[in-house]
């Protein structure tokens, strides 16, 4: 129910290359094989009345307000459930139907409340539309018999109201859950006129299985479910379209506005990621953007331990220009240096790497790309020749065989997990490689067909036995490797992955995983038709992260698998932005467009167009700048929306680090954790305040647009424009569609791209260029950006981190469903009514011998540090792993996680870390000196003076 999502058609759009022609109220009609009779009405002109019916679900015709009559046919057929023939003669208006709908309509009302005045959804429901269409004006039945009206309200949930009162029992919301969704959550209990919508078995939508992705409030077309937000707040009186800024899957909503407040955000149901779908992250936790705890005012100080002052924007950016210019005065040029941000759009992006290397005069730049999907940019480019994944989210419908690797779309990407859960059911094949139980494993409808429960740390180890069985066993695509790949390199992948130690039952010993059941998935993914990879951060955060995925590319190639539909390597982004943030030129040796910053001919272009001489030397990693701050060497940092000290490994180098250096620049919402070690702070703004783009997980550039004033006084790329000035490199934007001209002008796959065309097709995935002037959906049709696709050994070594009688577990790191990375966001909302603490997930067995027991807390240890957690007792996790998420500061997980990393990209190896679990009667030491630390802070943000223990604790910087 959505008064500003456009015409319904009632039942879902089909597609067939048969047409059949009918005519409607005498009008001739001509629609795909297997339309409804209600859908071609529609795209005739003419709106049937319907209650149960709408165009994202399928046809379930209980409502009877759509009954048309058929020439020939005896009685009224409802119209959403009866496809058009040839010939047919419907009509949809006549007294008898009218006679009929009006019957149905005095029967619905009799047993709703006439409160329409002071409903929240007045002037938007359509039971009250649909009396009006019919032209009901009286009601027969009176309220004096049995009736609903006093049912009782469920508040639990946050976000919404159910009201039963006012339910009408269309289906709709049930029939989302399950069709749009697939949580099965939402069921009718009761028969006949007892009948009525349930969570569970007549739980609270609280206590119930129920994600709260919104799918059956929008369905709803009564105020049964409503928001929150619209009972308080009122209809909205206008709209428009944006893009979320959570996940990497880009989902595209409609925020409903009054005024500059947003009343709610709605899922755009032409929004090609997400297709009118949403999670509860996107749908309902956007509170963050007006959370009391935004800083709005720029701030400076001399020394950490020194309060913060407010400033203007002019004297804060001043300050940090004159910082900047004082240390590369005294340490030389490369002694400062950016990181660009995941959650900022591709415009902001570009012009901090662009400041990075014009202004600074150095490459000193990186990303949070960093510590997730860096060796995703290094295999792919390796093996298929682009850094990026190379299908649609769409693509899955046609996939046979899905193999998902590292990854929980379920919990980290819960929109795509639908679509893909939708494919499933109608019988695709699963393969799960991951060391847990995730919720794709095993939920409503679905199973994992394998799960291959290996140890961490030994994902090449898998694959490359995959590889030598389907090698062994001549499963390979002969055809499609002698057209499509270099030769010599696919035979001495051939030779190699064919050796004995490459063998499952080599390997079942490294891996813990079966040899049959390493055999059973290899013959799977080969022989079952379209094989489909999906691969999270449980891929690429291993010290063999950038082996793996070229080992996944292999085996797509060995396959086949790759350059059409229903195929396909595809990485799973975290981040709203990471794909924009690596596109835009955001790593050291990398200009926008992926070209190495030693190509004169590249470089020469770049430094034509931004009136600057480039430096042609690669700069510093993450990891690089903090060594360097510790060696003395890197002194002043600008870091744009990431927090380092809380999404980095081994959190006691980095702020040893960052209390080295001598200027940090923090840009962002809230004084987060890295903003305790800042000298200056610059106040951020949200998506809803900003205009630019976003990239998704499969290349799609979507427009974000301003919905409301930045709260501070400037978008994030207007302060990236000041300091640029101020440092006496011009930069004269006006408006950031202006920036993505001289993106396109710059980069290759970017040529096509303007705000113009976005705004015309909805959105753009790239490359778009003249080759392919609407985009590129597929990517690799025909042959591989690279040319011949290269196949890559990939030796299988154990990470350095080993157990041992010390520390004799191996601590694995993910995501849940309702909080998000760091929890800058979701922490600032109330989905910490679902998760509001990270908790430490370990096996009965471990539990048992360690005497934990459920909620326990426990210390644990390892190489790095220490922190407590408590327990949850859990056969998810196998015996001698253990498993936490990392979206609360207090918890410290990066405090326990290691330097150890990626060997090609230095991508930290979060997966694997070996670590001893023992229960605590209390907080371990590096908590309470972390509440001490975040209590002084907020002193110090007041304008309070530091106390003589954080004056000693803290370096003097």
């Amino acid at each position: 129910m959505n008064q500003f999502n456009g015409l319904d058609y009632g039942t879902p759009e089909r597609v067939s290359d048969n047409t059949v022609t009918l005519e409607i109220d005498g009008v001739e009609v001509n629609v795909a094989a297997g339309t409804s009779v209600m859908r071609a009405a529609v795209e005739a002109g003419v709106n049937v009345p319907k209650l149960c019916a709408t165009d994202s679900l399928e046809p379930f015709g209980s409502c009877r307000l759509c009954l048309v009559e058929i020439a020939g046919r005896k009685g009224y057929p409802a119209s959403c459930t009866t496809p058009c023939e040839p010939g047919m003669k419907v009509k949809t208006q006549t007294p008898k139907l009218a006679d009929i709908r009006k019957g149905m309509m005095e029967l619905y009302i009799s047993d709703h409340p006439l409160d329409c005045l002071t409903c929240p959804t007045n002037g938007n429901c359509e039971l009250q539309d649909m009396a009006g269409v019919v032209g009901l004006r009286d009601v027969r039945y009176g309220y004096e018999g049995k009736n609903h009206l006093k049912l009782e309200k469920d508040e639990s949930n946050p976000y919404f109201t159910y009201d039963a009162s006012k339910c009408i029992v269309c289906n709709r919301c049930v029939r989302a859950c399950e069709e749009t969704q697939g949580t099965f959550a939402l069921t009718i209990s009761g028969r006949g006129f007892d009948s009525r919508v349930s969570a569970g078995q007549d739980q609270a939508f609280m206590e119930s299985e129920c994600v709260s992705c919104g799918a059956c409030v929008d369905a709803c077309p009564t105020a049964t479910l409503t928001e929150k937000t619209v009972i308080m707040m009122g209809q909205a009186e206008h709209s428009k379209i944006t893009t979320c800024a959570y996940c990497g899957v880009g989902c595209s909503f409609k925020a409903e506005m009054k005024g500059n407040e947003v009343v709610r955000m709605v899922p755009n149901k032409d929004g090609h990621a997400n297709h009118g779908h949403s999670c509860v992250k996107g749908r309902f936790a956007w509170g963050y953007a007006t959370h009391k705890d935004r800083m709005l005012k720029p701030m400076i100080r001399a020394k950490i331990t020194d309060p913060w002052r407010e400033v203007s924007w002019d004297e804060a950016v001043n300050y940090a220009a004159s910082e900047f210019r004082r240390i590369q005065a005294k340490f030389g040029k490369d002694s400062i240096g950016g990181i660009t941000s995941s959650r900022c759009t591709n415009e902001e992006t570009y012009l901090v790497q662009k400041l990075v290397r014009a202004a600074f005069g150095n490459n000193n730049v990186d990303t949070c790309a960093r510590v997730c999907h860096s060796p995703t940019g290094y295999g792919l480019k390796q093996t298929l020749g682009e850094s990026a994944g190379t299908q649609a989210f769409d693509s899955v419908m046609k996939a046979d065989v899905i193999m998902i690797i590292g990854a929980n779309p379920a919990s980290a990407h819960p929109v795509f997990a639908s679509q893909m859960k939708r494919r499933l059911r109608q019988g695709a094949k699963l393969i799960v490689i991951d060391p847990r139980a995730t919720e794709m494993v095993k939920s409503p409808h679905v199973e994992a067909d394998y799960h291959l429960k290996l140890m961490p740390g030994t994902n090449v180890a898998v694959i490359t036995a995959m590889a030598h069985v389907i090698m062994s066993e001549s499963l390979f695509d002969a055809d499609f490797i002698a057209a499509r790949c270099e030769e010599q390199s696919f035979k001495d992948w051939q030779q190699f992955v064919l050796r004995p130690d490459n063998s499952p039952e080599a390997m079942a010993a490294i891996s813990g995983v079966p040899a049959e059941e390493l055999r059973g998935a290899a013959r799977l993914f080969a022989a079952g038709g379209n094989g489909a990879i999906y691969y999270g951060l449980g891929v690429t955060e291993h010290s063999q992260g950038s082996t793996m995925v070229m080992g996944i590319a292999n085996l797509a190639m060995a396959t086949g698998n790759i350059g059409r539909e229903g195929v396909g390597v595809n990485p799973l982004r975290g981040q709203n932005n990471v794909q924009g943030a690596c596109d835009m030129g955001s790593f050291p040796h990398e200009l926008p467009g992926y070209r190495h910053i030693s190509d004169t001919t590249v470089r020469t272009e770049f430094e034509q167009a931004w009136n600057c001489t480039l430096d042609p030397e690669p700069g510093l990693r993450i990891p690089n700048m903090f060594d360097a701050a510790l060696d003395g060497s890197f002194m002043g940092l600008y870091c744009e929306g990431e927090d380092i000290v809380q999404s980095d490994p081994n959190t006691q180098h980095v702020t040893a680090a960052l209390a080295a250096m001598e200027c940090i620049v923090v840009q962002d919402l809230f004084l987060n954790e890295t903003a305790k070690y800042a000298h200056v702070f610059l106040p951020g703004s949200s998506f809803l305040e900003k205009d630019g783009t976003f990239t998704n997980a499969e290349r799609r550039i979507s427009r974000v647009r301003k919905v409301m004033p930045p709260k501070a006084g400037k978008s994030d790329w207007e302060v990236t424009v000041a300091l640029a000035n101020a440092l006496g490199y011009p930069m004269r934007y006006k408006h950031p569609s202006e920036i993505m001209a001289e993106i396109a002008a710059l980069t290759p796959t970017f040529r096509g791209v303007s705000y113009k065309k976005i705004d015309e097709l909805g959105s753009i995935q790239w490359p778009c260029n003249e080759e392919a002037p609407g985009g590129t959906p597929t990517m690799h049709i025909g042959e591989f950006v690279r040319g011949k696709g290269k196949f890559i050994n990939t030796q299988f070594f154990a990470s350095a981190e080993k157990v041992t009688r010390k520390f004799p577990l191996i601590l694995t790191t993910g995501r849940i469903l309702s909080q998000y990375n760091v929890g800058a966001q979701t922490r600032r909302t109330d989905n910490n009514q679902w998760h509001s603490e990270d908790r430490l997930e370990v096996h009965p067995h471990d539990a048992e011998e360690r005497g934990i027991k459920q909620d326990d807390w426990v210390g644990i240890e390892s190489r790095a540090g220490q922190t407590v957690l408590r327990a949850t007792i859990t056969d998810r996790v196998q015996p001698g792993v253990v498993y936490t998420t990392f979206h609360f500061p207090e918890s410290g997980a990066n405090v326990i996680t290691t330097n150890n990393s990626d060997w090609a990209t230095n991508c930290p190896e979060y997966k694997v870390t070996a670590v001893q679990v023992m229960p605590v009667t209390q907080a371990s030491e590096w908590q309470q000196g972390y509440s001490r630390f975040n209590r002084e802070q907020l002193r110090l943000s007041k304008g309070a003076p530091a106390d003589a223990e954080q004056e000693s604790a803290v370096a003097d910087k």
